[in-house]
C-alpha cells in the first residue's frame, strides 16, 4: 500500500507531488532542490552547497520515512550544467563514503526554479 512521506525537515513540494511515497519496503523520494526547510532557494549558492543542500533534504524525508542514506539503493543527480559534474561528485562522495548506490548523473536543460541540481533516490526500509 503507497504512504505519503511529509516532512518539515525538507522544503515543502512545490507542486502537485509528495516529498516521497512509500510501500512496505521502498521509498521513493521526489527531485529535491537546494531549497532549505524554510524556502530559502539557494540558486546563487556554488554547485557544492547546492548539491549539499539537496542531499540534505532526499536525507530528511528518507528519515521520516524510516530509512537512511545507507538505504539508499539508486540516487539521481540532474545537472544543469553537465561540466559541474566533479563539483557535485566531490560533495556527493562525502555522503556515501561506503558502499555508495548505483547513480545516474545526467545533463539537463533547465532545472525548476534555476537551480543547477536536483537529486531523488530510490532506497529500502
Amino acid at each position: 500500500m503507497k504512504e505519503i512521506v511529509d516532512t518539515d525537515d525538507a522544503p515543502a513540494a512545490v507542486g502537485a507531488y509528495s516529498q516521497a511515497t512509500t510501500t512496505d519496503d521502498l521509498v521513493f523520494t521526489a527531485g529535491q532542490l537546494p531549497m532549505t526547510p524554510d524556502g530559502e532557494l539557494l540558486d546563487s549558492a556554488s554547485v557544492a552547497d547546492q548539491t549539499e543542500q539537496a542531499l540534505s533534504n532526499v536525507e530528511a524525508v528518507l528519515a521520516e520515512a524510516g530509512a537512511s542514506m545507507d538505504d539508499v539503493l539508486k540516487a539521481t543527480v540532474f545537472l544543469n550544467d553537465i561540466d559541474d559534474f566533479d563539483e557535485m561528485n566531490e560533495t556527493y562522495g562525502t555522503f556515501f563514503q561506503s558502499d555508495p548506490p548505483a547513480r545516474s548523473a545526467v545533463g539537463v536543460d533547465a532545472l525548476p526554479k534555476g537551480v543547477a541540481i536536483e537529486i531523488e533516490a530510490v532506497a529500502v526500509k
